[in-house]
């Protein structure tokens, strides 16, 4: 198997499990929030993270007009509404509202972000400004600093040419 897919594979799982560790802590602190059965957690825990990879950006494109009328308020509604629709399509993962979905959603997001930083340190994106600037391009996982110098990080390789990218 190649490196690349052992290494997706392992950052699936990874992810999958800090949604799992997310959606604990979120049951245990909402009373609104229930869950049954351990299968019904990992089967909460994948949906959850489907729903947020696929169906929730279509979901903010649609309804752009209103998250920026509302000024980004509406993504934590789309945020509720989908933890909503994912109980309701879990067996064994119960919600007892919109309402009770919409702080778990906000909770779930935190936790889950957090715990991401905490064990996937490497999707971290690294700026580097100079001294005579504030500002520096960001492009993938290679960091182009204010005076044109290239990083590629994993190699840690610097070109000075801004077509080598």
């Amino acid at each position: 198997m190649n490196n690349n897919i052992k290494n997706r594979v392992v950052e699936f799982i990874v992810l999958w499990f800090v949604n799992t560790i997310a959606l604990v802590v979120v049951v245990h602190l909402l009373p609104g929030v229930k869950i049954y059965s351990v299968t019904s957690l990992f089967v909460a825990a994948i949906v959850l993270g489907l729903f947020n990879t696929f169906i929730r950006p279509l979901l903010i494109l649609f309804t752009l007009p209103f998250t920026v009328f509302s000024l980004g308020f509406f993504t934590l509604i789309i945020n509720g509404f989908l933890f909503f629709i994912a109980a309701k399509l879990v067996p064994g993962f119960w919600v007892s509202g919109f309402w009770s979905a919409f702080w778990a959603a906000i909770l779930f997001s935190i936790f889950s972000f957090f715990l991401n930083r905490l064990l996937l340190p490497e999707n971290h994106l690294m700026i580097i400004t100079s001294k005579q600037s504030n500002s520096a391009r960001v492009i993938d996982r290679k960091v182009i600093d204010t005076e044109g110098w290239v990083v590629d990080e994993p190699e840690k390789k610097v070109y000075n040419d801004m077509n080598k990218l």
